[in-house]
């Protein structure tokens, strides 16, 4: 185990005690805030696409951990729920943002990607706009998948704890995410 895995590990159990104690865990809820915020921005970033969508998604990310805190018992990483929490409510919001009416017809026409290319906070290519529009299209769980498979490398196993599923199914729906995202570009070219 290399030095910085141990040493996120004790952090975690550090925060973990904090959280455990009633006197104790505001600190620690503070300390899992400053730990885990950015890498839970992202989780959610990649699912919702826009800078303020995320940041009103991860705020609802830590008020429903705050208030739910009673039901973490550290029987999994605290990571490990909070990602689960970020990626249900950044689900929930794209759910909800289906079904509201848009604004105008020109926002409704407007492409995720010129969406992306639009957004000042959005520092990626062309490319990475058309890969944001493939990936949007895809179906909740497969987008999901791919989005914690590709850009956060997480293993199967893992993927499995967080959703509750099993990792044949995972490893099926990755696939055929890859495979419709495949067919996106060679439709685009």
């Amino acid at each position: 185990m290399k030095s910085e895995e141990r040493e996120q590990m004790l952090n975690d159990d550090k925060i973990n005690a904090l959280l455990q104690k009633p006197e104790t865990r505001r600190e620690g809820f503070e300390k899992a805030v400053r730990q885990y915020g950015e890498q839970l921005y992202w989780q959610i970033r990649r699912i919702v696409l826009t800078h303020e969508d995320a940041d009103d998604v991860l705020q609802n990310v830590f008020l429903k951990a705050w208030s739910s805190l009673d039901s973490f018992h550290g029987d999994s990483k605290l990571i490990t729920w909070l990602t689960r929490i970020a990626i249900n409510e950044a689900l929930d919001f794209q759910r909800r943002k289906k079904t509201r009416p848009t604004l105008s017809a020109d926002d409704e026409g407007m492409s995720i990607a010129h969406q992306l290319t639009a957004d000042d906070y959005f520092d990626g290519d062309e490319v990475e706009a058309q890969l944001q529009e493939a990936i949007a299209q895809l179906p909740d769980v497969q987008r999901t998948v791919f989005l914690l498979r590709y850009y956060d490398e997480m293993k199967y196993s893992e993927i499995s704890e967080m959703l509750g599923t099993s990792e044949g199914g995972l490893k099926a729906s990755y696939h055929i995410a890859v495979k419709k995202i495949t067919d996106f570009f060679h439709r685009h070219d």
